[in-house]
């Protein structure tokens, strides 16, 4: 593996023969640390927003685990 700075970006360099899934699983990581590194939200946040998330989706779906 290879990893150089270049101008304002980071370059890594890898084998093709590395195992696709796990090599996506990091690149995906590394998007949401790239698109995360930019908010402004604070972690009470983004609970708040999970939380509220979820009673929405569990009013929606409830009848379908409840009978």
């Amino acid at each position: 593996m290879i990893v150089e700075r270049v101008s304002n970006q980071i370059v890594i360099k890898v084998s093709k023969d590395i195992d696709a899934f796990g090599f996506q699983r990091i690149m995906d990581y590394l998007e949401y640390l790239e698109i995360t590194s930019k908010s402004k939200a604070t972690q009470k946040d983004a609970d708040e927003l999970a939380d509220e998330l979820n009673e929405d989706w569990w009013s929606k779906n409830r009848s379908k685990f409840i009978k």
